[in-house]
C-alpha cells in the first residue's frame, strides 16, 4: 500500500524524509495508530484530538488544526482502497532547529521562536490478525517497573520515543508474557506497555487515572488517555457497571476477579495470568468476553 508523506502519495520505498528530520535526529515527534473498519479510521476525531493536545502541549505546534490531518487519513484509504487496516499517523518537528532565534538573542533568550516545518507521514499496513482462543485463553504478563514518571511531562502522551517501552516488551517475550506492566514510581499501576488495563472485582471495574482524570491539584498522571480504553468504559456503562478511576497497587490486580488490556489492535485483550499467579479461572472472565463483544459491536455500527 502506497504511504502519505507531506502531502504526495508514495510507493513504500519512494516514501523518505531527509536524514536531518528530528524524527529521527532526536524522537521530536508524536504519532497516533488506529484501524479502518468498512473504510472508515474508527474514532479519527478522537485520535486527533489527543495528537493536537499533545502536539500543543509538548510545543510541537502551537495549534494543530486536525482537520487536513483528517482529510489526509481519508485520502489514504480511499487511495489504497482500503476496507481493514492499520493506519498509522506520525507528525514530527521535521526540520526544527533549536538555533534559530537563539543566535539573534545574543544568550538573552529574547530571539524568535524556533522555525518548525513539520513531517507528516500516514503508514496504512494489513491488521494483525488473532485467532478466536487468543481472545480465550488470554495472555500471561509480567511486572515492569517503576518506569512511568508522572514529572516527565512527556509521559501518557504517543511521542516517538518508546524505546524503553518496546525493551520492556522485548524481556517481557522473553519470560514468555504477551505484555509488561508497568508500575509508576510509587509502584501504583500505570499502564501496559502498549496498552491500558483495566480490573474487575466486586461487579466494578477499576483502572488507573489517565492523563488529564487526576484529581484536582495532583501531579499528571503518566498514563494515556487510551481511545480504546474509553470506548470500552462507555460499553460498561451502557451495561450500568461502575468504573472507578484511582491509584491501583500491585495487591489490587492480584486480587482482581478478571484484567484485561485495551489498545486499538487487539480492542479488549483478556489477562489469564500475572507472572505466576492465575487470574480468576484462568480463561477468559465473563464481563471482559461481554466488553469485548460490545466493543467489537460499537465498531461496527460506527464505520459500517
Amino acid at each position: 500500500m502506497d504511504i502519505y508523506l507531506n502531502g504526495r502519495m508514495l510507493p513504500p520505498d519512494d516514501a523518505r524524509v531527509p536524514v536531518t528530520d528530528a524524527g529521527l535526529q532526536h524522537a521530536v515527534g508524536l504519532f497516533e495508530t488506529f484501524q479502518a473498519h468498512h473504510g472508515v479510521a474508527f474514532r479519527l476525531d478522537a485520535h486527533l484530538a489527543r495528537l493536537a493536545d499533545s502536539a500543543h502541549a509538548l510545543g510541537l505546534a502551537a495549534s494543530l488544526n486536525p482537520a487536513p490531518l483528517a482529510d489526509a487519513v481519508r485520502q489514504t484509504i480511499e487511495h489504497n482502497r482500503i476496507d481493514r487496516a492499520r493506519l498509522r499517523l506520525t507528525l514530527t518537528a521535521g526540520t526544527l532547529s533549536l538555533l534559530k532565534g537563539d543566535e539573534s538573542a545574543n544568550g538573552n533568550g529574547g530571539g524568535a521562536a524556533p522555525q518548525v516545518r513539520q513531517t507528516v507521514a500516514i503508514v496504512p499496513s494489513e491488521p494483525t490478525r488473532f485467532a478466536d482462543d487468543y481472545f480465550e485463553k488470554g495472555i500471561t504478563v509480567v511486572i515492569h517497573g517503576p518506569g512511568a514518571n508522572p514529572f516527565d511531562e512527556t509521559a501518557g502522551r504517543k511521542t516517538l520515543n518508546y524505546w524503553e517501552r518496546l525493551r520492556s516488551l522485548r524481556r517481557a517475550a522473553t519470560a514468555g508474557a504477551g505484555e509488561a506492566l508497568w508500575l509508576n514510581i510509587t509502584n501504583h499501576l500505570a499502564s501496559g506497555a502498549v496498552s491500558n488495563v483495566v480490573l474487575a472485582r466486586g461487579g466494578r471495574l477499576y483502572t488507573p487515572f489517565a492523563r488529564g482524570e487526576e484529581v484536582k491539584g495532583a501531579l499528571a498522571a503518566p498514563v494515556l488517555p487510551g481511545i480504546t480504553r474509553a470506548a470500552v468504559i462507555e460499553c460498561a456503562e451502557k451495561r450500568g457497571f461502575e468504573v472507578i478511576r484511582r491509584m491501583l497497587t500491585v495487591d489490587d490486580l492480584l486480587e482482581a476477579d478478571e484484567v484485561f488490556l485495551t489498545n486499538s489492535g487487539w480492542g479488549v485483550l483478556p489477562v489469564t495470568k500475572i507472572e505466576k499467579h492465575t487470574v480468576g479461572a484462568g480463561v477468559a472472565g465473563e464481563l471482559t468476553s461481554a466488553l469485548r463483544a460490545d466493543y467489537l459491536a460499537l465498531v461496527e455500527a460506527e464505520t459500517a
